[in-house]
């Protein structure tokens, strides 16, 4: 019976060392990014703001995330935020832009999440969930693709002026 049990446990081990070992990882299509976003956001679809590893994989696939530098959940007590840090100056056009295209998705995909802070090295953004709803006349949570949420995003971010508002 032992001399069985180690046979399987043998031929367990070699199987797992083997399947392992079989990586397809070099004739994958490599994954496309677009407007700073990579891969199925909405696979984080439900998140909560105390979930800091889905807070993380949806911040690190947004726009400027190789300027991401961290972020803090702020969890202890409602209303319940998340402070996003950014090694960058927001001053060009593009960082307002990349506030409302990411909380756009976080508001989307983290459901108890009230507010948002972007903090670049001048300039610092708190955009609470009521407010932005009632900025894009849409309610994120609705949404169920990337692609609607783009679409609603580029319409926003077309109007100059609408944008400022939100900014005010």
């Amino acid at each position: 019976m032992k001399k069985t049990l180690k046979i399987s446990f043998f031929l367990f081990l070699a199987t797992l060392i083997g399947s392992g070992c079989n990586s397809n990882s070099g004739s994958e299509e490599p994954v496309e990014i677009t407007d700073g976003y990579a891969g199925d956001l909405f696979e984080f679809k439900d998140a909560y703001v105390g979930n800091a590893s889905a807070v993380g994989n949806i911040v690190s696939r947004l726009q400027k995330a190789d300027h991401f530098k961290g972020f803090e959940l702020k969890t202890e007590e409602e209303p319940y935020g998340i402070i996003l840090n950014y090694d960058m100056d927001e001053s060009d056009k593009n960082g307002k832009e990349a506030v409302i295209y990411n909380a756009t998705f976080l508001f989307a995909l983290i459901q108890n999440v009230d507010w948002i802070t972007f903090h670049f090295h001048d300039r610092e953004y708190t955009i609470t969930k009521e407010k932005f709803k009632n900025w894009l006349g849409e309610d994120m949570r609705e949404f169920r693709s990337e692609e609607e949420l783009k679409s609603l995003i580029q319409k926003q971010v077309g109007d100059e002026e609408k944008v400022n508002q939100l900014f005010k």
